[in-house]
């Protein structure tokens, strides 16, 4: 056996041993100050509500219950989040190469602005304009048949069960039909995407600029527009290079996510953190927390290094 691993080996028995002891004293501390432990809290009822919840859910269902609708709130946010963050990096990167001077400055203050600000102020930012500067639901203006007030933001929406695209129309003092965003979501989502945006713009335009010049030269040679040669030849080139570093950004937003307790928006942080409070097991949500973020890291990191192997290049 190689030296190599041998030292691998006993760095990894090393290892065990160190979490073990560490298990072990933890547990004996625990017993010796009778404090309980288990996870058998989460079959009891929780006795707090969630303010939105993508499955049914009331106070007298379970703890466990209760984080899986906490868990469903970070998926949506952070699925969500990450498509239109992407969407938006991708737009601002290629417009921080544009010839014309104005959309290039514009494009630039934005990136510097977002990346130099704390995440968590931007989230107090967006929160606070939104519950206070938007307009009551009678007054609410519309853009994209979407429409803002300070209740949310109330969205067109297609009803499976209907088939049908059902629309916001307001009824007395509020939206009916359609799908409302609360405040909370909305300042969340908004959030996150321009923030990670900024980053991500800038890896899409470093990825453009490794493409060779000749490679630019050799789509106007053949006839085609910027956008046509962007499109078809120097963006699947550029994805090569950027693919590494947006895997790091869309585990960012997925993380940054848990700073949603700050604006009331019930994540996976913010349910844990309630049940944590009531029950006394911090311990063991601690360890729910690690394990669904690690979860999250590992399925992301997997998906993302399966399609980088699929855009490589194949050496022969």
């Amino acid at each position: 056996m190689k030296q190599k691993n041998i030292i691998q080996i006993i760095i990894l028995l090393f290892v065990i041993g160190t979490l073990g002891f560490i298990a072990y004293s933890t547990q004996q501390k625990i017993a010796a100050q009778n404090i309980s432990s288990g996870f058998g809290f989460l079959q009891e009822e929780s006795g707090f509500e969630i303010s939105e919840s993508l499955i049914e859910y009331s106070s007298f269902d379970t703890y466990k219950k209760a984080l899986t609708a906490g868990v469903l709130n970070t998926l949506k946010v952070s699925v969500l989040g990450n498509f239109l963050a992407l969407i938006l990096g991708i737009l601002v990167g290629i417009s921080l190469l544009s010839s014309n001077i104005l959309v290039e400055k514009i494009c630039r203050s934005y990136v510097e602005v977002m990346r130099n600000t704390p995440l968590l102020l931007q989230l107090f930012f967006w929160y606070t304009l939104m519950s206070s500067l938007l307009p009551a639901p009678q007054e609410a203006f519309s853009f994209a048949g979407a429409f803002f007030s300070n209740r949310g933001v109330a969205i067109p929406w297609f009803e499976w069960s209907s088939f049908s695209w059902s629309y916001p129309q307001l009824k007395a003092f509020n939206f009916e039909g359609g799908r409302t965003l609360s405040i909370e979501f909305s300042a969340l989502l908004f959030g996150l995407v321009t923030y990670t945006a900024a980053f991500i713009a800038e890896i899409i335009r470093a990825g453009l600029l490794s493409v060779s010049k000749g490679q630019w030269e050799a789509g106007s040679t053949l006839g085609l527009s910027s956008w046509q040669t962007i499109k078809l030849i120097i963006f699947p080139q550029a994805l090569r290079v950027a693919i590494p570093p947006l895997t790091s950004q869309i585990l960012n937003l997925t993380k940054n996510s848990s700073l949603a307790v700050a604006i009331a928006y019930p994540d996976f942080v913010s349910v844990a953190n309630t049940i944590m409070n009531q029950t006394g097991q911090a311990l063991e949500v601690i360890l729910l927390i690690l394990l669904v973020y690690l979860t999250f890291s590992l399925l992301t990191a997997v998906f993302m290094n399966w399609y980088n192997k699929k855009i490589a290049l194949v050496e022969r």
